[in-house]
C-alpha cells in the first residue's frame, strides 16, 4: 500500500490528502511554485505548494490576514471537509441561481441590443410570457426591466464580470 500524504489541521489532527492520482495537468509547476487540481466529491479545489508536493509528507494550510482572508478560510474549510468525506457546501463567493439567470438574460439582452435589436423585440424574445401591447408598452414595467438588464450586460461587458471573480468584501 502506497504512503500518502497527510494535510495537518491544528497540531494533532490529521486528514488523508491524496496526490497520487494527480495528472500532469492536476499538477503543473510556475515560476510561484506547484499548483495542484483535486476533485474531491465532485468538487474542485485548487492546491498552491511553495515547493513540489512529496509523496509522503505533512501539509499545512497557510492563511494570510489579507482581504481574501474569508475566502480562503472558507476555502479550506470546504477541503478539509471534502478531504474528510463529508459534504462541502458552496463556495462564500458562489452566485445564487436567481443572479445566475439575470447575468445570462443581461448578456443576452445587451448582445441583443448591440445586434440592432429593439427593447421590445429583446422583451419578447427574453420574456415571451409578457405579452403587451403597443399602447402600453411605452410605460409597462417589462421595458424598465429591458432596458436595466440591457444596462447591467453593457457593464458587465465593460469589466463589470470582475466582480464575480472578486466579490466585494462584506464590511462588519
Amino acid at each position: 500500500m502506497p504512503v500518502r500524504p497527510t494535510l495537518l489541521v491544528g497540531s494533532h489532527a490529521y486528514v488523508r490528502l491524496d496526490l497520487s492520482e494527480l495528472t500532469e495537468s492536476g499538477l503543473q509547476h510556475a515560476p510561484d511554485g506547484w499548483h495542484a487540481v483535486l476533485h474531491l466529491r465532485g468538487v474542485e479545489h485548487r492546491i498552491w505548494f511553495k515547493e513540489a508536493p512529496l509523496a509522503a509528507g505533512a501539509y499545512v494550510v497557510e492563511l494570510p490576514l489579507d482581504r481574501d482572508f474569508d475566502f480562503r478560510a472558507d476555502a479550506s474549510r470546504r477541503l478539509w471537509r471534502g478531504l474528510k468525506g463529508r459534504p462541502q457546501g458552496a463556495p462564500l463567493h458562489a452566485l445564487s441561481g436567481h443572479r445566475r439567470r439575470r447575468v445570462a438574460l443581461a448578456l443576452r439582452a445587451s448582445d441583443a441590443r448591440t445586434d440592432g435589436a429593439t427593447y421590445r423585440e429583446i422583451a419578447k424574445v427574453l420574456l415571451p410570457a409578457h405579452r403587451i401591447s403597443a399602447r402600453a408598452w411605452p410605460t409597462h414595467e417589462v421595458r424598465n426591466q429591458i432596458i436595466r438588464l440591457v444596462k447591467t450586460g453593457f457593464a458587465l461587458i465593460k469589466g463589470g464580470y470582475r466582480t464575480f471573480l472578486r466579490p466585494l468584501s462584506r464590511k462588519k
